[in-house]
Protein backbone atom coordinates (compact mmCIF):
# COMPACT_ATOMS: atom_id res chain seq x y z
CA UNK A 1 0.00 0.00 0.00
CA UNK A 2 0.96 3.38 -0.91
CA UNK A 3 1.41 6.39 1.77
CA UNK A 4 -1.64 7.61 -0.07
CA UNK A 5 -4.11 4.66 0.47
CA UNK A 6 -3.43 4.87 4.08
CA UNK A 7 -4.30 8.45 4.34
CA UNK A 8 -7.24 7.48 2.62
CA UNK A 9 -8.27 5.42 4.68
CA UNK A 10 -7.70 6.68 8.09
CA UNK A 11 -9.18 10.07 6.44
CA UNK A 12 -12.74 7.63 6.11
CA UNK A 13 -11.83 6.28 9.24
CA UNK A 14 -11.93 9.34 11.40
CA UNK A 15 -14.96 10.72 9.11
CA UNK A 16 -16.80 7.12 10.30
CA UNK A 17 -16.10 7.74 13.64
CA UNK A 18 -16.90 11.49 13.81
CA UNK A 19 -20.44 9.75 12.47
CA UNK A 20 -20.70 7.63 14.80
CA UNK A 21 -19.97 9.93 17.49
CA UNK A 22 -23.24 12.31 16.77
CA UNK A 23 -24.98 9.34 16.58
CA UNK A 24 -23.98 8.14 19.73
CA UNK A 25 -24.34 11.32 21.37
CA UNK A 26 -28.10 12.31 20.60
CA UNK A 27 -29.17 8.37 21.01
CA UNK A 28 -27.32 8.87 24.12
CA UNK A 29 -29.37 12.09 24.79
CA UNK A 30 -32.77 10.61 24.08
CA UNK A 31 -31.89 7.66 25.97
CA UNK A 32 -31.05 9.70 29.37
CA UNK A 33 -34.56 11.73 28.94
CA UNK A 34 -36.44 8.58 28.70
CA UNK A 35 -34.70 7.11 31.24
CA UNK A 36 -35.14 9.75 33.88
CA UNK A 37 -39.08 9.17 33.10
CA UNK A 38 -39.19 5.28 33.11
CA UNK A 39 -37.23 5.01 36.46
CA UNK A 40 -40.34 6.35 38.26
CA UNK A 41 -41.37 2.87 37.75
CA UNK A 42 -39.11 1.46 40.16
CA UNK A 43 -39.89 3.46 43.18
CA UNK A 44 -43.27 3.68 45.12
CA UNK A 45 -45.27 6.35 44.91
CA UNK A 46 -45.46 8.34 47.68
CA UNK A 47 -49.19 9.55 46.70
CA UNK A 48 -49.64 5.68 47.37
CA UNK A 49 -48.69 5.36 50.72
CA UNK A 50 -50.36 8.73 51.73
CA UNK A 51 -53.85 7.34 50.54
CA UNK A 52 -53.41 4.07 52.25
CA UNK A 53 -52.39 6.25 55.51
CA UNK A 54 -55.20 8.81 55.06
CA UNK A 55 -57.94 5.34 54.72
CA UNK A 56 -56.65 3.59 57.56
CA UNK A 57 -57.51 7.15 59.32
CA UNK A 58 -60.98 7.61 57.75
CA UNK A 59 -61.91 4.54 59.06
CA UNK A 60 -60.67 5.24 62.26
CA UNK A 61 -62.11 8.24 62.68
CA UNK A 62 -65.53 6.62 60.63
CA UNK A 63 -65.97 3.83 63.35
CA UNK A 64 -66.46 5.22 67.07
CA UNK A 65 -66.62 1.45 68.40
CA UNK A 66 -62.64 1.67 68.44
CA UNK A 67 -60.89 2.81 71.30
CA UNK A 68 -57.70 4.54 71.74
CA UNK A 69 -55.36 1.93 73.37
CA UNK A 70 -56.49 -0.49 70.32
CA UNK A 71 -55.45 1.92 67.99
CA UNK A 72 -51.72 2.47 69.30
CA UNK A 73 -51.29 -1.32 70.03
CA UNK A 74 -51.72 -2.60 66.28
CA UNK A 75 -49.50 -0.19 64.02
CA UNK A 76 -50.62 -0.15 60.24
CA UNK A 77 -47.95 -0.58 57.61
CA UNK A 78 -48.59 0.34 53.90
CA UNK A 79 -47.95 -2.65 51.84
CA UNK A 80 -44.32 -3.84 50.56
CA UNK A 81 -43.73 -2.40 47.43
CA UNK A 82 -42.06 -4.36 44.36
CA UNK A 83 -42.09 -2.90 40.87
CA UNK A 84 -44.00 -4.36 38.15
CA UNK A 85 -41.10 -7.47 36.33
CA UNK A 86 -41.89 -5.39 33.04
CA UNK A 87 -40.92 -2.32 34.22
CA UNK A 88 -38.12 -3.68 35.54
CA UNK A 89 -36.90 -5.60 32.53
CA UNK A 90 -37.40 -2.08 30.22
CA UNK A 91 -35.21 -0.20 32.46
CA UNK A 92 -32.52 -2.97 32.05
CA UNK A 93 -32.73 -2.69 28.43
CA UNK A 94 -33.08 0.87 28.54
CA UNK A 95 -29.73 1.23 30.76
CA UNK A 96 -28.15 -1.82 28.55
CA UNK A 97 -28.49 0.39 25.38
CA UNK A 98 -27.29 3.06 27.20
CA UNK A 99 -23.62 1.16 28.63
CA UNK A 100 -23.77 0.47 24.82
CA UNK A 101 -24.10 3.59 23.20
CA UNK A 102 -21.33 4.83 25.90
CA UNK A 103 -19.01 2.11 25.20
CA UNK A 104 -19.31 2.44 21.41
CA UNK A 105 -18.70 6.08 21.59
CA UNK A 106 -15.93 5.90 23.56
CA UNK A 107 -14.44 3.31 21.19
CA UNK A 108 -15.06 5.60 18.24
CA UNK A 109 -13.06 8.36 20.12
CA UNK A 110 -10.00 5.78 20.55
CA UNK A 111 -10.64 5.08 17.21
CA UNK A 112 -10.12 9.02 15.99
CA UNK A 113 -6.99 9.09 18.38
CA UNK A 114 -5.68 5.92 17.12
CA UNK A 115 -5.75 7.33 13.08
CA UNK A 116 -4.28 10.59 13.85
Amino acid sequence: MTEGEDEKITHRWQKDADGILIFTGLFSAALAALLTVSVQDLKSNPQDTTAFYLANIYQLLADPNISRTSILATPVQPPDFSPPKSAVLVNSLWFLSLVISLTSALLATMLQQWAR
